[in-house]
Order: C-alpha cells, then sequence, then structure tokens
C-alpha cells in the first residue's frame, strides 16, 4: 500500500526530519517517486517474489544505516511470508530507535522475542485488535486498558501506544501517560501513518522515545482538534493532518 508509506514519509518531513527516505521493492519505485514528488527520497531495495519485502531487502537497507538515525516500519508492507522474515531481522538487528506499526505489528505477533537482548529503543502503536494479537488481552474498560498497557511495556521493554479514545502510553520504566487530544473524525484510514512518521521523526532527532511518543500523541490528537474547528468531522483527512502539523 504505497499510500501509507506516503503518508509516514510526508508527515516525518512536516515533523522536522532533516532528510527522510522510503525503501521500496525496485518495482515499485518509480511509482512511489510519483506519489512522493520531490519532498522524500526513495531507497529501491530487492523485493522477493511478488515485489514484498524479504531477507535480500534487509541485506540492502542494512548497508546504509550509519547514514539514518531512526527507522518506521510497518504501514503498507503486507503480511506475507517474505515480509515477515524481513520484520524479524529489522525488529532484531537494526542498531537505531524504530517505530513498529500497522503489518509490521501483525508479522511481529507470537514472535515478540525478537525484541529481546535489543539496546536500541523500540516504540509499538497498535490499536485494541493489534494489541490483542500481540498480548492475547483484550481490555475492556479505561483502568484495564492503562494496566495492560503498562504490563506490556515492562515486561517486553518497549514504549507502547495502545491507540484509540484516550490513547495510552507507556513507558519500560512502569510509567504511563493517557492522552487528552483527538475526536472521532479521527477515526480514518492513514490517520495512524500520519502518527507513525511524527514519532519517528522525533525519534531522529534524538528526543528519548517515550517523550516522542507521548509528544507526537498528543500534537497528533491537537492537529486533528484544530481541524474540527474549521472542517466537517466527516470530511477531514490523514492529508489534512499532514498540512496542519506545521501550524502546531
Amino acid at each position: 500500500m504505497l499510500g501509507a508509506a506516503c503518508l509516514v514519509s510526508l508527515a516525518a518531513m512536516r515533523s522536522g526530519a532533516g532528510l527522510v527516505t522510503a525503501a521500496i521493492p525496485k518495482a515499485l519505485n518509480l511509482a512511489l517517486q510519483e506519489k512522493l514528488a520531490n519532498a522524500v527520497m526513495t531507497m529501491p531495495v530487492t523485493g522477493s517474489r511478488g515485489d514484498v519485502f524479504g531477507t535480500a531487502s534487509f541485506r540492502d537497507i542494512s548497508r546504509y544505516w550509519t547514514k539514518y538515525t531512526a527507522v518506521a516500519i510497518g504501514p503498507g508492507l503486507g503480511t506475507s511470508l517474505p515480509a515477515k522474515y524481513f520484520v524479524m531481522k529489522m525488529v532484531s538487528e537494526c542498531p537505531l530507535p524504530m517505530i513498529i506499526d500497522a503489518d509490521a505489528l501483525n508479522l511481529l505477533a507470537g514472535s515478540l522475542g525478537s525484541i529481546k537482548g535489543q539496546t536500541a529503543a523500540r516504540v509499538l502503536t497498535p490499536h485494541p485488535g493489534e494489541f490483542a494479537r500481540l498480548s492475547g488481552e483484550k481490555p475492556e474498560n479505561d483502568a484495564s486498558r492503562k494496566e495492560a498497557a503498562r504490563r506490556f511495556s515492562v515486561k517486553h521493554n518497549v514504549v507502547l501506544i495502545l491507540k484509540g479514545h484516550r490513547t495510552v502510553i507507556a513507558s519500560p520504566d512502569g510509567k504511563f501517560t493517557v492522552n487528552n487530544t483527538g475526536n472521532p473524525g479521527m477515526a480514518k484510514a492513514g490517520m495512524g501513518d500520519v502518527l507513525t512518521g511524527m514519532i519517528v521523526a522525533y525519534l531522529a532527532q534524538g528526543i528519548p522515545a517515550y517523550v516522542a511518543a507521548k509528544e507526537a500523541v498528543y500534537r497528533h490528537g491537537l492537529a486533528g482538534d484544530k481541524l474540527l474547528n474549521r472542517l466537517n468531522i466527516y470530511a477531514f483527512t490523514a492529508s489534512d493532518l499532514i498540512d496542519e502539523i506545521s501550524k502546531i
């Protein structure tokens, strides 16, 4: 899904990243370049059969880790078997701070051991369904959501963003924050991709992972609230949100 990769990339540019590069299987590179116009670079990598990410993609990307300061993985990735191998290698071996979202979360379910031993920050951003697949838990109220997020974060040494009404952000040291911005108009496709782009930009600027997550979630919701003052709740889109980021 090239649109998801575009939203992440453009949101990162709007959030202070000096340079954003989108990795993409070679066969899809020109299509992505057209979508991103002149704002974001692309990195064509070797794809697996069916033009999806795989182990060869990992080898290509790993050669250039020293050129970058943070990584986002997941949006638009797909859930093929080669993509699962790709995600496992990236999560376990990439030495950079990383935000794991969307398809990468689903591919990580059942394989959380790949995070163990990793010293670089890992930020996971599940919605309730993805969290259920990752943890086996389905918290039903605000109190249980807070506790489930806190427990998961401590157990797996990750920053967890449990999305939804009053998103919970939890830290590996047991701290958590409940966000109070955002509105129902943001319950649309692509909004999570924008959040991922914001977080990876903050990580790239050296902001600690828990602080980066809290700031991004708050400002993401605040941008949505500003849009609500001007546009119909049913009308604004993820692209509108990206445009709003620069104003907050």
